[in-house]
């Protein structure tokens, strides 16, 4: 009878020990979300070294500029800000793409992610799928849209990204549907191809 207690016990024990460990695995693997990582100071970028192209945004001297090194959760609909950028030389990207270290044309449907999602070049080359204005597009991923630096020459005078980003060629627009007039905001979602 001692016996079966015990092994009862031993075995309650370990139901236990299993259930915390799965808790505990459990509330790891769902970070309670993104929060500022700093704030950056804003400069006056030299004359002539801010492309505005595509709606982008000059830093402002002095202006309070909130930084993050993560993204929202990633999920099957990942919610996000689709923006226009041009990947080309001498386009409002500014250099070339972080994974490749090379220029894309506009006519390719590419994107930069920002930095959560972009997850230290993790997602290099892969396809996501975007959703929006009724449409789907796929889009490979090539850069990154900085959102824990800016206000530089390395980031063309640019303010940091917000976390929240898709920053897309013209081509992934035009597939979209949006008339050319519209493009430069727009909500969607988007999840790995």
């Amino acid at each position: 009878m001692e016996k079966k207690l015990r092994s009862s016990s031993v075995a309650r024990a370990l139901v236990v020990l299993l259930i915390l460990a799965i808790s505990t695995c459990c509330i790891e693997a769902k970070p309670a979300g993104c929060k500022p990582s700093g704030k950056l100071k804003g400069i006056k970028p030299p004359p002539g070294k801010c492309n505005k192209k595509n709606h982008s945004d000059c830093c402002k001297e002095g202006k309070s500029y909130t930084t993050y090194k993560c993204s929202p959760p990633l999920s099957s609909t990942t919610k996000a800000v689709l923006t226009i950028n041009s990947f080309e030389k001498g386009g409002d990207g500014g250099g070339p793409s972080e994974c490749d270290n090379n220029y894309h044309s506009d006519d390719t449907p590419v994107v930069a992610l920002s930095t959560g999602w972009y997850s230290g070049g993790d997602r290099c080359f892969r396809n996501i799928s975007i959703h929006g204005n009724g449409r789907s597009v796929r889009a490979m991923v090539v850069d990154e849209c900085d959102s824990s630096q800016g206000c530089d020459e390395t980031h063309d005078y640019q303010p940091p990204c917000p976390n929240n980003i898709v920053d897309a060629s013209k081509a992934v627009w035009k597939a979209l549907g949006v008339p050319q007039d519209q493009w430069g905001w727009l909500d969607v979602t988007w999840s790995l191809a």
